[in-house]
């Protein structure tokens, strides 16, 4: 029998770096980590079942490696997103100066 490519190998390790270059989107790099993350362990169980079929496995691993990596950064970005809207409050995030001044009080206490 012929080995075959593991399916969506490829796409599992494009979403995975599509996860950073969106990281700046807040957060919507997490879903594409997280599709990738799924298609990965999907792949992972097809590979499993029968090694001796597939092929790019090593391509599966570090695509899931990498929208793990990217999953984390996105989750960090998130938070960081939350805390400062914590800080400053949602009305300041329009107004530069209000912004500026809350964010000053809080590093000055």
């Amino acid at each position: 029998m012929e080995q075959q490519k593991l399916p969506n190998s490829t796409l599992i390790i494009v979403l995975a770096i599509l996860s950073y270059v969106i990281c700046c989107f807040y957060g919507v790099g997490a879903i594409v980590a997280i599709v990738a993350i799924i298609l990965a362990s999907n792949a992972t169980k097809a590979y499993k079942q029968n090694p001796e079929m597939y092929t790019d496995y090593s391509t599966v691993k570090t695509g899931k490696i990498i929208a793990i990596i990217g999953l984390i950064i996105n989750i960090l970005l998130i938070l960081l997103v939350v805390w400062i809207i914590s800080i400053v409050g949602w009305d300041a995030l329009q107004d530069e100066e209000l912004a500026r001044e809350r964010l000053e009080d809080f590093f000055n206490k």
